[in-house]
């Protein structure tokens, strides 16, 4: 497999996951332009790709903007000629329970991970059309998108909404072959490091160490490289029949997830009437679990929680 010749955009890749990608999309030879908020940030993740002799460039704004993402698709053709790849990772996290969240938390989070997906993906799949690019679109979910999560209200729709979009956009995009899929990552971050079940490998990973093998396979939890190279197979032309997907990826394990689809149907003469539903619902009703549910850790992996 190789990108040589290929460009690619990065959105939130100064650091964790999005470097990750944009680091092993320059290694497989795609030129990259990288995205952060941080002037230093940025300068440091294209001098990481450079010095392994990888070439990018960076835009240093905020998704979101329809003028971000103007920008990032003409930095694309302006310094490298072309676009082939668009990842969208940029985001940020306001979590608290749906009783404090406010107004500009809710905003916050939907207009960088939503609209944001939504400003940058279509002026990738504009310019890639009118240049007739069969093009790869690969968006960043997560799994409380899929299932939910305490305190997420904002991010839990902002993701869910982003595998609806795929989906969407894989229909809409097909004839002019270009394909769109969402990742759905479980790897260690800024943000499973504050969560004591994760304790044992994320202290792995911080001392270059192999997480244990529970964490890798039984959860399918690893390093941020450990999906990238999801990234790259999605971006190269080997990947070409694969659109539509929401693809989890971590660890020693990657994941198909389904589509929605009805577990129960059933009928009613007439319609099902309130009276209809008291008699029938209950034999009929199978009820479907939310949130993630994790197995207890082995004993020598339990770290205790840190004083608060």
């Amino acid at each position: 497999m190789s990108l040589t010749g290929k460009v690619a955009v990065v959105t939130g890749s100064g650091r964790g996951l999005g470097l990750a990608y944009a680091q092993e999309l320059a290694a497989q030879g795609a030129s990259v332009v990288i995205n952060d908020v941080d002037e230093a940030t940025a300068a440091a993740a294209v001098a990481s790709i450079r010095d392994a002799g990888g070439t990018a460039t960076a835009v240093v704004a905020p998704v979101g903007p329809t003028e971000t993402a103007k920008q990032l698709v003409e930095t694309a053709v302006t310094e490298f000629g072309r676009l082939d790849i668009l990842v969208t990772n940029a985001g940020v996290l306001r979590d608290t329970v749906l009783w404090k969240m406010s107004d500009d938390d809710f905003d916050t989070v939907i207009n960088v991970h939503l609209r944001g997906t939504f400003t940058c993906v279509r002026e990738a799949a504009t310019y890639m059309r009118a240049n007739e690019i069969p093009g790869r679109i690969i968006c960043i979910g997560s799994p409380t998108g899929q299932r939910g999560n305490f305190g997420q209200t904002n991010y839990a729709a902002a993701k869910a909404g982003i595998v609806g979009m795929v989906r969407t956009w894989a229909l809409e995009l097909k004839k002019a072959g270009i394909t769109a899929n969402a990742v759905i990552p479980v790897a260690a971050t800024a943000m499973t490091a504050t969560v004591p079940y994760f304790a044992a490998a994320v202290e792995a990973d911080a001392a270059g160490e192999p997480m244990p093998a529970f964490f890798r396979h039984d959860l399918g939890f690893g390093t941020s490289d450990d999906v990238a190279g999801l990234i790259a197979y999605l971006a190269s032309d080997d990947a070409a029949g694969v659109t539509g997907q929401a693809l989890g990826i971590g660890g020693d394990r990657i994941q198909v997830w389904s589509h929605p689809e009805p577990v129960v149907t059933a009928y009613h003469d007439g319609g099902f009437t309130a009276d209809a539903l008291t008699a029938e619902f209950p034999e009929l009703f199978v009820a479907q679990s939310v949130g993630e549910k994790f197995p207890p850790l082995p004993e020598d992996l339990v770290r205790p929680r840190p004083e608060v």
